[in-house]
């Protein structure tokens, strides 16, 4: 049976389904409008917080500063260590050994920091540029250039390069900070070129100032901070809010190789210094006050007699040497060194890094404490070739201290080399092997003579191939 509707049942249910259609439509305006103006709330984000204040950002800032910080990508031929049995003709001609080759190409990836425009130097790490080839620098306007090397110094593993502004691209340097006032606390941010991935920006705190003993380079002052730093962030730049560069990213403490929260940068006063001799000389020319010195500890402020022991800090003198600048001055093996060319000395270390960043002939005031009382010494820097006596600076030799052959020694006339005068116990150059009155004949196959010979060996290599005489034989010491 088919079913009829009631005409009159559809009249009346006519004007109910307009109505709800015209509701319907109306909704959906309204629910658009809506949404289009949520998106175009967010899209305009940083808002205004609940005080009516704009929310910080570091945009403005980081627009600034992030065209003086480069992407750095090297070339170099490295040397393949071979059996020397592969190397005889008639042995690879009896087994049938096919050629080997000699050598191979290796790349790397790194950044660093414009740091003058005009005349287009650079600062990088040592470690990113060492025995490249070829250096290509990449702005972040996409542009590549090739660079020269100017100088480097491993001991603090600080380099320049120079690259020459072409009319399409107008460089940017970074502003130099005054990183002595820097405070635990500042805040600070991180730009380089981390796992090749492009400029990267993370943020964080100073964490630390003034660490040092940590073994990796020579000359250590580092600023410590929890800013992300990663592989190929070497070389990169380490700014304040500011804007100013504040260091240069130079290594991280981590177990797996990633960032763990414990970054260094070079300060960039320090930077700075080593840059000018580089630009200057080719090289630094460090300067010597010939004496050793250790931290003054608590119990040895005591044994010394003075009385607010926990509050000083310094250096003490423990020796020295004849004829030095040190000697000349009228300093004495148990002076407490408390200030240096006006700045306070926090321990030995960082009187180190000072005289190592003064030039040869410059004048230096030192305020000691001798038996209680403070006394002031004016003492002229001296080059290295006027001390008999060089503490190692290379990572690896780290904890040793070597002498020239001097007239009057038995090994006068028999043997050319420097020797082993002194090394400590579990130090770096220790566990490698390196013992006390061992004589170090050649440095990667290059004879020393001397002490100059061998600085200049061991400050131009990351490796170091020594070859060692010793009572009991001679041997070939490899480290890296």
């Amino acid at each position: 049976m088919k079913t009829q509707t009631n005409p009159m049942y559809k009249a009346k249910l006519y004007p109910v389904q307009k109505k709800l259609a015209y509701f319907r439509f109306h909704f959906f305006i309204v629910l658009v409008l809506s949404l289009l103006t949520i998106v175009n709330v967010n899209a305009a984000l940083p808002v205004l917080d609940s005080q009516g204040n704009r929310l910080p950002t570091l945009a403005p800032m980081l627009e600034r500063t992030m065209p003086a910080v480069v992407n750095i990508a090297t070339s170099s031929t490295i040397t393949i260590q071979q059996n020397p049995l592969l190397n005889d003709p008639f042995f690879r001609h009896f087994f049938d050994v096919p050629d080997q080759p000699q050598t191979r190409r290796s790349q790397s990836l790194g950044s660093g920091v414009v740091v003058d425009a005009e005349k287009g130097y650079i600062l990088t790490n040592n470690h990113v540029i060492d025995q490249a080839d070829i250096i290509n620098v990449t702005f972040t306007t996409g542009h590549t250039l090739k660079a020269k090397l100017i100088g480097t110094d491993p001991a603090t593993d600080i380099a320049v390069i120079q690259v020459q502004p072409t009319d399409d691209l107008k460089l940017t340097a970074l502003p130099l900070a005054n990183s002595d006032q820097l405070r635990v606390g500042d805040f600070a941010i991180a730009i380089g070129n981390p796992f090749g991935l492009g400029q990267t920006v993370t943020s964080g705190i100073v964490s630390a100032l003034g660490r040092s003993g940590l073994g990796i380079e020579g000359y250590e002052d580092f600023i410590q901070t929890d800013a992300s730093i990663n592989p190929g962030n070497s070389g990169g730049a380490l700014v304040s809010l500011n804007g100013e560069l504040i260091g240069i990213n130079t290594a991280i403490l981590s177990k797996s190789g990633g960032n763990v929260g414990i970054g260094f940068a070079i300060p960039i006063n320090m930077a700075h210094a080593i840059m000018q001799q580089l630009i200057t000389h080719g090289e630094v020319q460090r300067g010597q006050l010939g004496a050793q010195a250790q931290d003054l500890s608590p119990d040895l402020a005591k044994a010394f007699g003075i009385s607010n022991a926990n509050k000083i800090t310094g250096a003490v003198i423990t020796q020295v040497d004849s004829h030095s600048a040190a000697e000349k001055a009228g300093l004495k093996a148990g002076d407490i060194v408390i200030r240096f060319n006006g700045k306070p000395v926090r321990n030995a270390s960082a009187l180190r890094n000072r005289v190592g960043l003064l030039r040869i002939g410059e004048r230096v005031e030192l305020v000691v404490l001798r038996e209680g009382k403070q006394k002031t010494l004016i003492a002229k820097v001296e080059g290295e070739q006027n001390i008999n006596q060089l503490k190692a600076t290379h990572p690896r030799l780290q904890g040793s201290t070597f002498s020239n052959i001097i007239k009057g020694s038995p090994l006068y006339g028999r043997i050319k080399g420097v020797i082993v005068s002194g090394i400590e116990r579990g130090s770096p150059a220790w566990q490698a092997g390196i013992r006390k009155n061992d004589v170090i004949t050649s440095v990667n196959r290059i004879p020393v003579n001397n002490l100059q010979d061998f600085k200049k060996a061991t400050n131009t290599s990351p490796t170091l191939l020594l070859n060692i005489s010793r009572k009991t034989g001679s041997l070939f010491l490899y480290l890296q």
